[in-house]
């Protein structure tokens, strides 16, 4: 039951992730680019999103720009709203960079839905 705003360029990695979310009956809203995440997360009601996967390398803002954006909102639920990065980088300093530009957690590519599940019960 969970509604979850779905960051992702990839058109396969997309469906990919939708697929593993819905089957385990969360709501997915899909946003292409780190623009699309942020205007869509703007426009949203307080408490309407209960987590944001967010790719990092996306067109238009990456998702460690469209991450600081959303937690310099003035909002309360822009910064304790909980935000995952999904990469492909799976260095330490990638996940380090992650944390510091306000992402609580990480996970690297290919996403393996356990791994995937058990992050996002730990935030939730």
């Amino acid at each position: 039951g969970l509604h979850i705003l779905l960051a992702e360029d990839n058109e396969l990695n997309m469906e990919i992730a939708e697929f593993m979310l819905t089957e385990q009956g969360a709501k997915v809203c899909k946003a292409w680019n780190g623009k699309e995440a942020l205007d869509d997360f703007a426009s949203s009601e307080p408490g309407s999103v209960d987590l944001i996967l967010m790719d990092i390398q996306m067109p238009i803002l990456n998702g460690y720009e469209a991450t600081r954006k959303i937690r310099a909102m003035e909002a309360p639920h822009c910064k304790q709203i909980p935000i995952i990065a999904m990469t492909a980088n799976a260095f330490d300093d990638d996940r380090e960079l992650a944390l510091q530009c306000g992402m609580n957690g990480y996970l690297a590519k290919p996403i393996q839905i356990k791994q995937m599940l058990k992050l996002i019960g730990s935030m939730l």
